[in-house]
């Protein structure tokens, strides 16, 4: 089974996002990152940053699979996800080891909103970054707060695509 890291990044470290979140973690034995639990500042051109990307982004390295989690707003990620994703450009340099390192991973995505079925916009952001970046896309689990009520579509749905990622 291969190392999996999730990143969290919604506005509460336990929404929906969040549930969907744990409960993949559980299954595949993944250990989360709470975009919450950091200080990230947004891109900077002269890259002088004094916040915790660069700790975060070592950590998440380690891992073989990074799988992000975000709420869809407004058809795309939530604020903390965005900073998070346009960080990724500081390891874009061309010696820059760790973002050489991300060719290596496998990346997946879990999205959670009240649309029943998101946008083909939304996962499309995600799709193109991981390509970009030189990322394996393993695809999206989406989970729109209709399902939670309905649990039993909602586990084994979810069921489904943990096992497509095992």
């Amino acid at each position: 089974m291969l190392k999996t890291s999730i990143i969290l990044g919604s506005s509460r470290s336990n929404g929906n996002a969040a549930s969907v979140c744990k409960t993949v973690a559980q299954q595949l034995g993944a250990d989360v990152f709470d975009l919450n639990d950091y200080v990230i500042g947004p891109y900077r051109y002269d890259q002088r940053y004094d916040d915790d990307f660069q700790f975060l982004i070592r950590d998440v390295i380690e891992y073989d699979r990074i799988i992000l989690a975000t709420p869809m707003y407004w058809y795309t990620a939530s604020a903390q996800m965005k900073t998070f994703l346009d960080r990724l450009s500081d390891l874009l340099e061309k010696d820059n080891i760790q973002g050489q390192a991300l060719k290596q991973k496998k990346a997946a995505l879990l999205g959670t909103g009240k649309d029943l079925q998101p946008p083909a916009c939304f996962e499309e952001v995600f799709a193109k970054t991981f390509k970009y970046l030189g990322m394996t896309y393993e695809g999206m689990f989406y989970c729109s707060v209709n399902q939670l009520e309905k649990e039993s579509i909602y586990n084994f749905q979810l069921n489904e695509f943990c096992q497509s990622l095992a």
